[in-house]
């Protein structure tokens, strides 16, 4: 069966994140989302999104095809649901197509919104992200079920004896590396993945996750629920943040309530407020209406996709946004709102010309030898420059 993991609008609710990326490829958790159906499936996916996507990540259409929303992240009740699902039946909660089972013929013109006649409701409660900040705010749960799911039936890699370790919820997998460091699971669960150094010193609260390849700097304070995907170097002093990979904030600075997508970098001693001095409800940049729209969160920090980065010293707002390739720098609090490929910040933005852009973004790539800055990954920005031609109006 061909596992294909769809976007629906909530790709645009999701943006700036899903500029660069199917929905499903978003992390939330240990895991993406497109890497626990995965494991729960055992099987290979691919992924149904933005034409201008489909380059860099193709849906693989078979004989016998098994459509999943891309937002929605898997567990035991759902998963049995979408199993018993028959050729041409889709299951749906309160209108939500969450999945479908379809033929080739059916599943080359598969469309997310296609009225499908034979429907089976389903009424369990379940995790989805729908807005950018629904990534920290369910990042726990998450956690908690991605540790379930990559610890079961395994045992802890043993790690020095330096280290404290407060509670049973730790697991470290082989190659993991910490000395004199604390531990405290009583709170959440601690999950340290292959080839990652926790460096000495370090104080960290579950639930956390690291993953591979990944670096926690000398003295750093890590709260819950925090999550720092591979290839990434953090420092400072961090609160339920999920950094997806190949990222650096490593210096020291508060990151809290945030989201840091691909190839980013906050500079030494950049910090984001995530608590209004007022207390009120905080307020978020939304692609879709073009404004400012109400979370119903006291506590939400800074939202950088891919590519983003800012200089020392930089001060965000409560509730930033700051777009794809975006460049903040300079003094004072940059507005609440930076589009992509800006160039500036407090005191004004211009366009970060993409040529520019482009030659930064090789020279951070030159830094993963497994990674290339191949002409696809240049035509995308391309493509999302022009995108998002409409929010650089300066």
């Amino acid at each position: 069966m061909s596992i294909i993991l769809f976007d629906d609008n909530a790709r645009q609710t999701l943006l700036p994140l899903t500029y660069t990326r199917p929905v499903a490829d978003l992390r939330i958790g240990i895991l993406t989302i497109a890497e626990k159906w995965a494991k729960y499936l055992n099987t290979h996916h691919s992924f149904y999104t933005a034409d201008y996507l489909q380059t860099k990540y193709p849906a693989k259409i078979g004989t016998d095809n098994l459509f999943i929303n891309g937002a929605v992240c898997p567990d035991d009740n759902l998963l049995e649901a979408i199993d018993k699902l028959q050729t041409g039946q889709a299951l749906k909660y309160n209108g939500q197509l969450l999945a479908v089972r379809l033929n080739q013929t059916d599943a080359v013109n598969f469309k997310p919104e296609t009225e499908f006649h034979n429907v089976v409701n389903y009424s369990n409660l379940f995790v989805a992200i729908r807005y950018p900040e629904d990534i920290f705010r369910k990042n726990d749960i998450e956690l908690r079920k991605d540790f379930r799911l990559l610890t079961k039936g395994r045992s802890s890699a043993a790690v020095s004896p330096t280290n404290v370790i407060i509670g049973n919820d730790f697991f470290a997998e082989e190659g993991a590396v910490a000395e004199c460091s604390t531990f405290n699971t009583t709170n959440g669960p601690i999950y340290l993945s292959n080839n990652t150094e926790v460096w000495e010193g370090t104080h960290i609260r579950g639930a956390f996750a690291i993953c591979e390849h990944s670096q926690v700097k000398m003295g750093t304070k890590i709260y819950g629920a925090t999550t720092v995907g591979p290839y990434s170097r953090v420092g400072g002093e961090i609160n339920n943040a999920v950094i997806w990979g190949y990222s650096s904030k490593g210096h020291e600075g508060y990151l809290g309530n945030s989201v840091l997508g691909e190839w980013c970098n906050i500079g030494a001693d950049s910090n984001n407020s995530n608590l209004k001095n007022n207390y009120a409800e905080v307020k978020l940049w939304d692609y879709t209406s073009q404004d400012f729209r109400k979370t119903g969160l006291q506590f939400c920090g800074l939202i950088m996709a891919d590519h983003a980065k800012c200089s020392i010293n930089t001060m965000f707002n409560t509730g930033s946004v700051v777009g794809v390739g975006a460049n903040v720098f300079g003094a004072g609090f940059p507005r609440n709102f930076v589009p992509d490929f800006s160039w500036g910040g407090a005191a004004g933005l211009e366009v970060y010309v993409l040529n520019k852009m482009l030659e930064t973004a090789q020279k951070v790539f030159e830094r993963r030898e497994h990674r290339q800055f191949n002409q696809m990954e240049q035509d995308l920005l391309k493509q999302i420059f022009e995108l998002t031609e409409e929010y650089r109006k300066f």
